[in-house]
């Protein structure tokens, strides 16, 4: 893959798994929130899919899409979108009723210095959108951040692992978590808290920030020494899978790939892929964010792109000059400040 186009085409590619289950499904498909990362190929993805199923379902996408070229994309690719500002009680109320809900909205970076505005769009909106979607089934996007550093040796938190988030957008987001847990137990609204750590493509992610600094000579600071990933395209194939396995009160999965890599692995892998020596600086701490995700193998099975096909990608992808988003994960944070 080398442009844009030959990306989004692969990351919308449904498996036969995907298509039987949204064949199965019943109801319309709302993804709230799909202006971000992942949300456009979601949309995407989940249109494909219908489209093989041979069934008719609407996918609607509702954001405020600060960038009005992509509404009218994804309006040319098939979905039916809504322009909305999602704190706006009264425009939140105007959305049609639909029985499926994927919740993507919410707010990471900037969180210092801006905590007020992260806890209105983590945990206050959701209430809000709760009461709305009552008769809903509701998958909620989260993140492993909810817990607290493990333990190298021990594989990552599980679900059952206590929460203890470091800092205050993990906070907010375990407090998104609760607030909807709430009302999944109030309305008996079958839901499913997705706990992903962490989604890549081409563009963004922890993966291609390792290669874009092995590639420019830039130190790779260790000491955050391992982490979680997970294709993109599987993590969205996954969230809409989601939708036939919610419940009250809600059902929690850990999403991610089946490895805890180690970044100075990686750093020499992408050195090896590029040509180049990596300049590795720090020593790995024993702890790090992991994730176990082996709850969610055992019902999707395990990602279709493997690691080290993703590296590959990538390395090609930045060895050709493929566009890249500025949105960087901050997976070395260790203090929770974003």
């Amino acid at each position: 893959m080398k442009t844009i186009e030959e990306l989004e085409a692969k990351l919308s590619e449904p498996s036969d798994t995907l298509v039987r289950d949204l064949a199965s499904l019943d109801g319309d498909i709302l993804l709230l929130g799909i202006g971000g990362k992942m949300g456009p190929s979601m949309g995407r993805l989940a249109v494909n899919a219908i489209r093989q199923a041979g069934v008719r379902k609407k996918v609607i996408g509702a954001s405020r899409f600060s960038d009005p070229d992509l509404k009218k994309q994804l309006d040319k690719d098939g979905l039916e979108t809504i322009s909305v500002d999602l704190l706006d009680d009264d425009a939140l109320r105007q959305l049609p009723e639909v029985k499926n809900v994927i919740y993507m909205a919410g707010t990471k970076f900037g969180t210092t210095g801006n905590e007020h505005f992260t806890w209105a769009m983590n945990a206050y909106l959701p209430g809000r959108v709760a009461e709305k979607f009552r008769h809903s089934r509701i998958v909620v996007f989260s993140t492993g951040n909810v817990y607290p550093l493990t333990p190298v040796y021990s594989g990552g938190a599980t679900e059952e692992t206590p929460p203890g988030a470091n800092g205050e957008y993990g906070m907010s987001c375990l407090g998104r978590e609760r607030i909807f847990e709430h009302f999944s137990r109030k309305y008996e609204i079958p839901m499913l808290i997705y706990r992903l750590n962490y989604a890549i493509d081409m563009r963004y992610g922890v993966l291609l920030e390792l290669a874009k600094a092995v590639k420019a000579g830039e130190p790779v600071d260790v000491t955050m020494g391992h982490a979680n990933v997970i294709w993109q395209g599987d993590a969205n194939e996954w969230a809409l899978r989601s939708l036939l396995h919610c419940k009250t009160p809600p059902e929690v999965f850990n999403m991610s790939g089946p490895e805890t890599i180690s970044l100075r692995w990686a750093a020499e892998e992408f050195g090896r892929l590029l040509g180049v020596k990596p300049v590795i600086v720090g020593e790995e701490a024993p702890t790090a964010l992991l994730s176990n995700c082996s709850k969610a193998h055992k019902i999707f099975g395990y990602p279709r792109v493997p690691l080290r096909q993703m590296m590959e990608w990538i390395a090609e992808w930045i060895s050709s000059g493929g566009q890249t988003w500025n949105k960087p994960t901050h997976f070395q944070e260790r203090d929770g400040k974003y």
